[in-house]
């Protein structure tokens, strides 16, 4: 073997060398990425599931995964999060005509088109209400045709959908189960009534929320609906107050 054979060799054991190198690296942080986007969905979805279940919805708590471990054997494919398996469909406790399609869309900023999708899903399974997870944002055009969605009138046997949308950002963390946030209890009708008739107030005459105040988005409060909120006192042991959301 003479010098050259020899170099050349040598140099095309290196570069292969480097290209397995490249491989280990790549493969490792492709690993590191699965597993940060599994820990960061699975407190996404935990989030949800909860919300769901403060709404009023039927969640039960073994559908909640109690750890990653459990959310990853539910929900991910060799190791990586199919966003597919985490929708699921809920139906009122009270009302179990009433149910709620919840999605996690893999589209990138999420548009008019994935809506028209969801529409036809909730269609045909007869499902009035929905929630968008998205993991980008929404489309200009989108936000609109869900706030058009969510204005329009209701026609008797014709129907209607109801669309809330949250980032992935937004549900990282459950926002109610911070220690500085009181415990809300929605009402129904009869209890608004009920409220009023007691202290003899008009709707206007409560304090507001706003539906785009954290809270309200959380229990997805339409204007006119009122929440119960109880604050611990010192003096009293609780202390409550209402508010009408506008």
């Amino acid at each position: 073997m003479n010098t050259f054979t020899f170099i050349a060799g040598l140099f095309e054991d290196l570069l292969w060398l480097k290209v397995l190198g490249i491989i280990i690296i790549m493969s490792v942080l492709l690993t590191e990425s699965s597993e940060q986007e599994a820990a960061r969905l699975y407190r996404v979805y935990k989030t949800v599931k909860r919300m769901v279940a403060d709404r009023g919805y039927v969640v039960a708590e073994h559908e909640i995964p109690t750890d990653l471990d459990a959310f990853k054997e539910k929900c991910t494919d060799n190791g990586v999060v199919n966003r597919e398996k985490m929708m699921f469909q809920v139906q009122k406790r009270d009302d179990p005509t009433e149910q709620l399609l919840v999605t996690f869309p893999t589209e990138k900023p999420v548009g008019v088109k994935y809506l028209k999708m969801m529409c036809a899903r909730m269609a045909e399974t007869k499902v009035t209400r929905g929630i968008i997870v998205y993991q980008g944002n929404m489309t200009a055009a989108a936000n609109k045709a869900i706030q058009s969605l969510n204005q329009g009138d209701r026609i008797p046997d014709k129907p209607f959908y109801e669309i809330d949308s949250f980032s992935e950002s937004e549900l990282l963390v459950n926002i109610t189960e911070h220690q500085l946030v009181p415990t809300h209890v929605v009402l129904t009708d009869e209890e608004k009534k009920t409220l009023l008739k007691k202290y003899r107030l008009r709707e206007t005459q409560l304090p507001r929320i706003q539906t785009i105040d954290p809270i309200a988005r959380y229990y997805g409060l339409k204007k006119g609906q009122v929440v119960k909120i109880m604050r611990p006192s010192e003096t009293s042991g609780r202390y409550v107050t209402y508010r009408l959301c506008f």
